[in-house]
C-alpha cells in the first residue's frame, strides 16, 4: 500500500513537472516582444549617438558620473542604463549592485532615508566572481523620477553628495523641468530624442523576420506614424496586431484598430460636416463618432495634426482653433463630457471656416 501511494505520489510530482515545464516554455513563447528585443549591450541602443558615445568612454575608464537622461517615452532611457549596470557588473552581480526603483514604488522621503540611503552607504568590492574587474560603487536607477516629491528629492540632493565614493545616481524622467535645480547641477544631462522613422521601420522588419510574421509595408507605416517615435509603444501595437491575426496577415487597418485611432474617413467626415455651415450635418457626425466609441482625446490629437498642415487657412484661423482645443484638452482632462467639448470644438472650426473674414 505504501509503495502504491509512493508511486502515485512520484506519479503526481512528474505530471507537475511536465505542466511546469510546459507552462515555463508558454510563458517563454508568450513573452513580450518589448523585454525580448530590449537592447542587451550600449552597442545595441538605437539612434542615441551622443549618449552612446560618452557612456562608452566612461565605460572603459570604469568611472560613471551621476547621470540625467530625460526626454519622450519609448526613446530608450531605461534600456540605455540596464545596458550599461549589465557591462558594468556582469549578470551575476546585477542584483547585488544596482537599486532600481519605479514609479510603482512609494518614492516619499521615507523611501529615500531608508532604502536608498542604506543601499548607497554600503561599500563594495572591486572584483566579479568571473574575474573580471568591477567599478568600486554601486548603481542607484530612480526611473520616472519626474514623479518623486520635492521633498524628497532635496532628500536625495544630500545623499547624492556624501556617497559619492560607493554610489552612482541614474535619475530617467520624461519632463527635465520637474526635477529641482540642485539635483540637474550634480548630474551629467543626456537628451534622448524621439526615433526616427528609419530606425523604427528597421527594428520592427527585423522582428517581423525574426518572429515569422506576415505584415504588409502600408501596416508597417501605419505603426510608425501612430507611435510617434516611441520604439515601445510600436513594438507593442505589432505584436497586438499578430495576436489577433495570427497567421493571416496584418494590415493597416488591423493597426488603426489596435491602436484606438480614428479612420480618415471619419476625420474627413467631420471637416466636411463643419465646413457646411450646418449644425445639425456637424452635430450629427459628432454623434457618430462618439457612438463609435473613440476617445475625445484622440479625436482633438488628430484634428489638430490636420489643421496644422492646412493650406487653405491663415495663421489667425489656426490659431483661433488651436486656442479652443487648448481649452477642450484642459476640459477634458477635468471630466468634462466629451460630446459637449467635441461640439464645442466643432463649432468654433466652422466659424474659422464659413465665416472668418
Amino acid at each position: 500500500m505504501e509503495s502504491f501511494l509512493k508511486g502515485k505520489t512520484s506519479a503526481s510530482s512528474s505530471s507537475k513537472v511536465k505542466q511546469g515545464v510546459a507552462g515555463s516554455l508558454g510563458k517563454q513563447k508568450s513573452s513580450p516582444w518589448v523585454e525580448k528585443y530590449r537592447p542587451k549591450c550600449v552597442d545595441d541602443v538605437a539612434q542615441q549617438e551622443e549618449v552612446v558615445m560618452v557612456l562608452k568612454k566612461s565605460l572603459e575608464g570604469a568611472d560613471l558620473p551621476n547621470l540625467l537622461f530625460y526626454g519622450p517615452p519609448g526613446t530608450g532611457k531605461t534600456s540605455t542604463i540596464l545596458a550599461v549596470a549589465r557591462e558594468l557588473y556582469g549578470h551575476e552581480m546585477l542584483k547585488q549592485r544596482v537599486l532600481e526603483l519605479n514609479a510603482s514604488d512609494e518614492r516619499g522621503i521615507q523611501v529615500i532615508r531608508d532604502k536608498v540611503k542604506t543601499f548607497s552607504q554600503l561599500s563594495a568590492s572591486a572584483s566579479r566572481p568571473d574575474g573580471k574587474p568591477c567599478p568600486p560603487f554601486k548603481l542607484v536607477i530612480l526611473d520616472e523620477a519626474d514623479s518623486m516629491t520635492p521633498s524628497a528629492q532635496a532628500a536625495l540632493r544630500r545623499t547624492m553628495e556624501k556617497q559619492t565614493k560607493t554610489t552612482r545616481f541614474c535619475l530617467i524622467c520624461n519632463y527635465v523641468s520637474r526635477i529641482i535645480e540642485p539635483l540637474t547641477s550634480r548630474c551629467s544631462k543626456f537628451r534622448f530624442k524621439p526615433l526616427s522613422s528609419e530606425i523604427l521601420e528597421r527594428r520592427l522588419k527585423e522582428i517581423c523576420v525574426k518572429e515569422e510574421v506576415n505584415c504588409e509595408d502600408k501596416a508597417i507605416d501605419e505603426v510608425i506614424k501612430i507611435s510617434e517615435g516611441d520604439m515601445r509603444k510600436a513594438i507593442t501595437f505589432l505584436q497586438s496586431a499578430h495576436r489577433l491575426k495570427g497567421d493571416s496577415g496584418i494590415v493597416a487597418e488591423d493597426i488603426i484598430e489596435i491602436a484606438g485611432a480614428i479612420p480618415d474617413n471619419l476625420i474627413k467626415s467631420l471637416f466636411d460636416a463643419s465646413r457646411s455651415d450646418s449644425y445639425q450635418k456637424l452635430e450629427g457626425v459628432v454623434k457618430e463618432i462618439i457612438a463609435e466609441g473613440h476617445a475625445a482625446s484622440q479625436l482633438i490629437g488628430q484634428v489638430h495634426d490636420q489643421i496644422v498642415q492646412m493650406e487653405d487657412l491663415n495663421d489667425h484661423q489656426k490659431s483661433a482653433i488651436m486656442e479652443k482645443i487648448a481649452i477642450v484638452d484642459k476640459c477634458l482632462i477635468d471630466g468634462a463630457d466629451e460630446y459637449l467639448q467635441v461640439l464645442s470644438m466643432c463649432s468654433v472650426m466652422m466659424q474659422q471656416f464659413c465665416h472668418a473674414g
